[in-house]
């Protein structure tokens, strides 16, 4: 059965009144020896025997109590062992109601049978004494100083009582009124030890949680008094100016400790200054220190109640991260050139600096020539290296005070301070020579060219985007020239280059209106003259400038990705036409590198072959060397698919690219078309004509049907017949591009009539499909 104390309080307070109980035994038998030595006296005194039996009853009830209490403190019960608390508080109840019941019975002795005056006031005095002792030390346990009182105030009642005089009586009356007075005070006595104990173990954890809080804090940290002085610093402070050669802090005043960092110049003045000033207004806020250059520490100053808290954070390693995200950011992982961003900061500020002193500048733009194919030749890594190696021979060659940049890609951008046309020219000649040597790249020795845009500011200008369009431009022109070279900006490449944009946003809205035109070129066969193909062009007149040329508006168009909505609308239209001539001739359509990726090609064609109803077989798709390098994969699948279909492949231009045989096996061709540059000097080069000749057998050996373009004189079209195998031929001398009208008409006039051949008898002829 639990008892009430246990029942109302935790254990803890439980296990320390129980402990308070059993506290100090030696008092508590000498108090038992004071009292048996007074009854021992009283009974000497009055001459009965009866009260030394009480005298030996409260000294056996003591050394019972004084055994007792000594087994409590050997038992060592825990803080939270309320079961073992509860057997010992039954324990102190027996014990001390013996102790209680012992006082009042030789009260009763004293009184009703010994009844003499000594042992009377002896013994009454005595236990009021006992009782005071008892509220005093068993205050903490109500039940057990509730069972003393009554077992002590029982025989002092009767002993009253029976003394049959109205003044006892009275008195028995006023000592219950008096135990139960001390019942009370125990009550409080005991409300306010646990208060206080409570309090004391809230203020110990408090103690031991801020101990443990300011020892394991990760910063530094001191506690500066009204007048400055240290009052508290912890480990980590302690050691961080230990490191500074300053030994004791806790006690000596912060701010000479202070000055004089600051004056051997371990910490930066002003930043001592600033940290003196707000310790000394007892203010709050943060200051960075840095600490002999080596560390950094950010000093937080929180003041109140007249006190001030240093919070000492070493920072260095996310400065130093910091730094580097701010690096990475500002400058290309490659080579640790600065980006475009970060040049365009440093140089717009340069410009602006140079241009408010009056004086002038060179940007220039480095591209290295053909990177793209020494990516796709030697790899990725090779190219890295390649960039890595450039840019160091570009910081050789410049001076020391240009700024170099990547710009991105191949490309680098250089802004120095070279003053006129001769000094902008010699800087680029020092770039240009720097990369003259070849460069080893793993294990290869590879030759790298660059071109150079330069462009020459003068002092009054700062507009950093215009100089980087001029330098563009100045680029463009030198890579148009030959390459490896460079160029200076001049007001001619400005106009052209408006040009250039006015042209791309007039094509691309002419490209939107359908304003583009068709003409056609046709394909003779050179055995019957007559029109088996025509080429469908593209033509653009510009309504202000006129006919613009397709060597002009094509690659623009390519430059602007608008080139497949070209190739689609050329398809869909010539297709139309070619159904509309009245003779089964075949139309043929260009298509660029662009066109594999920017269209699906072969959709494009079956929806253009089922609108206009034109057979497969009559359409002809002709492709360049060019296209089939940029794209040969994907290429090869397109072509592949439309072959199969019936639609006729023609390779274009054949011998203005790399000419790889290759080629003609792998790719489904069914015609080979020369480039016009085989057939200029036939009639007076013979070695020109053994070429055209053997190109033509060549092709003839692979099935493929061979097309002679740029035939312009009958002495070229003569010598073809009696020299060569070509089978057609496309030129000025049978036609120039006409439009769908004209065309139709001339196939009329050329298939209509049959025309005589003039091929020499002994020259094989072959008829065309």
């Amino acid at each position: 059965m639990l008892t009430p104390a246990r029942k109302t309080m935790p254990a803890l307070d439980y296990v320390s009144i129980i402990r308070s109980v059993y506290s100090d035994r030696r008092q508590m038998l000498l108090g038992a020896f004071s009292s048996a030595a007074v009854a021992a006296l009283s009974a000497f005194k009055a001459q009965a025997p009866i009260l030394l039996v009480v005298a030996l009853a409260i000294l056996a009830v003591a050394f019972v109590r004084f055994h007792n209490m000594g087994a409590f403190w050997r038992a060592g019960i825990g803080d939270d062992d309320a079961e073992s608390a509860e057997r010992w508080e039954n324990k102190a109840i027996v014990g001390g109601v013996l102790v209680a019941f012992t006082h009042g019975l030789w009260c009763l002795v004293a009184f009703l049978v010994v009844r003499d005056p000594f042992a009377e006031l002896a013994s009454f005095t005595l236990t009021i004494a006992s009782t005071v002792g008892l509220v005093a030390r068993n205050f903490g346990l109500d039940r057990l100083l509730t069972i003393q009182i009554i077992s002590l105030s029982v025989p002092l009642w009767i002993t009253m009582i029976f003394r049959g005089d109205f003044y006892n009586q009275l008195l028995a009356a006023m000592l219950i009124l008096l135990l139960i007075s001390y019942r009370k005070h125990a009550a409080a006595i005991r409300s306010l030890l646990l208060s206080a104990v409570h309090g004391r173990v809230e203020v110990s954890r408090l103690a031991a949680e801020f101990d443990i809080a300011i020892t394991t804090l990760e910063h530094g940290l001191c506690m500066l008094d009204e007048k400055g002085v240290i009052t508290l610093a912890n480990d980590r402070a302690v050691r961080m100016f230990t490191a500074l050669d300053i030994g004791k802090l806790a006690g000596r005043p912060f701010a000479p400790i202070l000055e004089g960092l600051g004056t051997d110049g371990r910490m930066p003045r002003n930043a001592v200054d600033r940290l003196q000033e707000i310790i000394a207004e007892h203010s709050s806020g943060k200051v960075q220190l840095s600490i002999d250059g080596d560390r950094i520490f950010e000093v937080t100053v929180s003041s109140g109640q007249q006190r001030t808290v240093l919070l000492f954070e070493d920072i260095t390693e996310r400065v130093l991260a910091d730094e580097r995200i701010s690096f990475i950011a500002r400058h290309d992982a490659l080579t640790g050139l600065p980006n475009r961003s970060y040049f365009g900061i440093l140089a717009l500020e340069q410009l602006q600096e140079r241009a408010a002193a009056g004086d002038s500048s060179t940007l220039m733009i480095v591209d290295i020539d053909e990177f793209k194919h020494v990516n796709d030749s030697f790899g990725h890594v090779v190219g890295d290296e390649l960039l890595r190696q450039a840019a160091d021979r570009l910081r050789a060659a410049l001076p020391a005070n240009a700024m170099l940049a990547r710009m991105g890609g191949d490309e680098f951008i250089v802004l120095s301070a070279a003053g006129d046309e001769t000094d902008g020219r010699a800087e680029a000649g020092r770039v240009l020579e720097a990369f003259e040597p070849p460069f080893m790249l793993n294990g290869i020795a590879l030759p790298v060219r660059v071109s150079v845009g330069v462009v020459l500011s003068p002092g009054s200008q700062s507009d950093l985007e215009e100089l980087m369009t001029k330098a563009d431009l100045a680029l463009y022109a030198a890579k148009a020239e030959g390459k490896g070279r460079s160029q200076i900006f001049h007001t001619q490449m400005d106009i052209d280059y408006h040009y250039r944009q006015r042209l791309k946003a007039d094509l691309r809205e002419a490209v939107a209106e359908g304003e583009l035109g068709l003409v056609f070129q046709p394909l003779l066969d050179i055995a019957t003259r007559k029109v088996v193909s025509c080429e469908a062009l593209v033509r653009w007149t510009h309504p202000e400038f006129g006919p613009i040329p397709p060597a002009t508006f094509i690659p623009l168009a390519e430059e602007m990705g608008i080139i497949s909505s070209i190739t689609a609308w050329v398809i869909e239209n010539a297709t139309h036409e070619c159904r509309s001539w009245s003779s089964p001739v075949g139309v043929g359509v260009n298509v660029s590198a662009r066109d594999f990726r920017g269209v699906d090609l072969p959709a494009l064609i079956d929806r253009a072959l089922t609108q206009s109803g034109l057979a497969p077989g009559r359409l002809e798709i002709e492709v360049t060397e060019t296209a089939l390098i940029e794209e040969r994969d994907l290429a090869g699948s397109v072509l592949q698919t439309l072959a199969d279909k019936g639609i006729a492949i023609a390779l274009d231009d054949f011998g203005t690219g790399y000419s790889s045989l290759s080629y003609l096996s792998a790719l489904p061709f069914t015609k080979l078309k020369i480039d016009r540059s085989f057939v200029v000097d036939i009639a007076e080069d013979p070695r020109a004509l053994r070429l055209l000749a053997n190109v033509a057998r060549l092709g003839r050996d692979l099935d493929l049907m061979v097309v002679a373009e740029g035939v312009e004189t009958e002495e070229q079209l003569n010598v073809m017949l009696s020299e060569t195998s070509v089978q057609q031929v496309q030129g000025y001398f049978f036609s120039r591009p006409l439009p769908a009208k004209d065309v139709a008409e001339l196939i009329e006039r050329f298939n209509g009539k049959p025309m005589v051949s003039t091929r020499p008898e002994n020259v094989r002829v072959v008829n065309s499909h």
